[in-house]
């Protein structure tokens, strides 16, 4: 039997809610600066996703779309760049680019990113246009949730979410159309020719942008998204961020609502009043439901709509805006905001470095490679006129767009010959982006054994004939002897 403190315990571990129940949030919509710049963003961004795989581009050899992951050909193709298996690193560069970026922004602006460019908030953006075009505004919405089930009630929420469905769809579907033609792609996904690989990638992501924009919304910021739980060691009072001005917002007396000759500024000025009329706008336009005039708190991703819904109040009662604006905890007190400290300025310089490195890389890729590696099984052959042979697996990699032809040869290797079987050595074709393998037998005879060591450094030597590469590319290798 459990103890007396057993069964408290476990009583007082079911009243314990980790995540609140779920109270949805009907922001109310609002027109501004900020709004414009995240739409403007978010238009940007869908543009950028859902046509891109739609683009044609014009290779020499290689598929005809301008952006396309070719897993089967171990080739990624972003309009005349391509990238090899080998160029991976390419990657690592890229998001260790993105991190310090993100860092660097965030040490400057706060959660910008958040607020303008995390997929979460573009796709919960643009599923909330969507009920708003069918259901209509805020109040609209919070009457039809509250209204009985009935003929309009289902067809504006079916409607809603049948909206919602088709998006979702839309995005798992383009998401696969990266990893394949998009023409051929599509046809075979609608006509059940497509693979199931490619099924089970757009119906998954289907069903989690559905359940992520839809219904979870906020919640993924608050609970899920572990960036808002340590951007708090990135801030300091030198960020800017989005904050409301309590000194002029509540003055002397707090706030009042503005009848009367409370319209006057200069009235309430005399009385104590604080600008802030208390008319809760800038709450009802927040889509994570928070009261920026609480000061900073971790569920506020900076979209800066609050400050359109203040600025707007401002402007009808003709007083100057800022009342909630961007800026640091040292402005807000009167001090001066300082930028170039010690962390923002290594964050930039991580970031300029990480910048120049990728594009350095990218620019000085070697559009001709070549390894040799020798066969040690065995290391070496005496042949019956007594000369030695050693066996090398060559492997020429062609990257560029056009075909190449190739002479090989042996260099600090006296009296050796090479032989490639009924390759010839000074006629090594490619055709554009492609690779060969040769095998090839380096001979040097008896009377180099005499006086010499039992392995000899030596050179391969690659001279382009033809194509797009002019240089030789140098190949170091050893030769074995007894």
């Amino acid at each position: 039997m459990p103890s007396h403190l057993q069964l408290r315990a476990q009583a007082v571990m079911s009243n314990v809610q980790v995540i609140q129940p779920k109270n949805v949030i009907q922001p109310r919509s609002i027109k501004g600066r900020f709004r414009n710049l995240k739409t403007g963003i978010m238009v940007l961004a869908y543009a950028v996703f859902f046509i891109l795989p739609w683009l044609r581009w014009d290779r020499a050899v290689g598929p005809d779309q301008a952006v396309m992951f070719d897993i089967p050909a171990r080739r990624y193709y972003l309009f005349d760049l391509v990238m090899h298996a080998q160029d991976v690193f390419w990657l690592t560069a890229l998001l260790f680019l993105a991190a310090v970026l993100l860092f660097f922004v965030t040490t400057l602006l706060g959660r910008v990113f958040c607020g303008y460019f995390c997929f979460q908030t573009l796709w919960t953006d643009a599923f909330r246009f969507i009920e708003k075009a069918i259901q209509g505004d805020r109040v609209a919405r919070i009457r039809l949730e509250k209204q009985a089930w009935n003929q309009e009630k289902i067809l504006k929420i079916g409607a809603t979410h049948a909206a919602w469905l088709a998006l979702s769809l839309w995005t798992g579907l383009t998401f696969v159309l990266y990893w394949g033609d998009a023409f051929t792609l599509t046809k075979d996904f609608f006509t059940g020719q497509a693979p199931s690989a490619a099924y089970f990638t757009a119906f998954l992501l289907m069903i989690t942008t559905y359940l992520a924009a839809g219904w979870m919304r906020e919640y993924i910021c608050l609970h899920v998204c572990p960036y808002a739980r340590f951007q708090s060691v990135m801030f300091d009072q030198d960020t800017l961020i989005v904050s409301y001005d309590p000194q002029r917002g509540e003055g002397s007396t707090g706030r009042a609502t503005p009848i009367k000759d409370l319209r006057d500024r200069a009235v309430r000025q005399a009385q104590g009043h604080g600008d802030c009329v208390d008319c809760g706008l800038c709450v009802q336009v927040c889509p994570t439901g928070i009261d920026i005039r609480e000061g900073l708190q971790i569920a506020c991703i900076h979209c800066a709509l609050c400050i359109d819904a203040c600025d707007s109040i401002m402007d009808k009662y003709q007083w100057p805006r800022g009342l909630i604006r961007y800026t640091s905890e040292n402005g807000l007190e009167g001090k001066k905001t300082h930028f170039f400290k010690l962390r923002t300025i290594g964050y930039g310089l991580a970031t300029l470095l990480a910048a120049a490195y990728l594009v350095w890389s990218i620019s000085s890729t070697k559009m001709l490679e070549a390894t040799a590696v020798q066969v040690r099984s065995p290391l070496y052959v005496v042949l019956s006129d007594g000369s030695i042979q050693n066996s090398y697996e060559v492997k020429i990699n062609n990257k560029t767009q056009v075909a190449a032809s190739y002479r090989l040869s042996l260099a600090d290797l006296e009296g050796a010959s090479l032989s490639l079987g009924q390759v010839d050595p000074n006629n090594i074709r490619l055709e554009p982006d492609t690779s060969v393998r040769v095998f090839a037998k380096v001979k040097q005879p008896a009377t180099a054994r005499k006086g010499s060591k039992t392995n000899r450094e030596f050179h391969f030597k690659l001279e382009p004939l033809s194509g797009e590469v002019t240089e030789p590319v140098i190949i170091p290798s050893q030769f074995m002897m007894p």
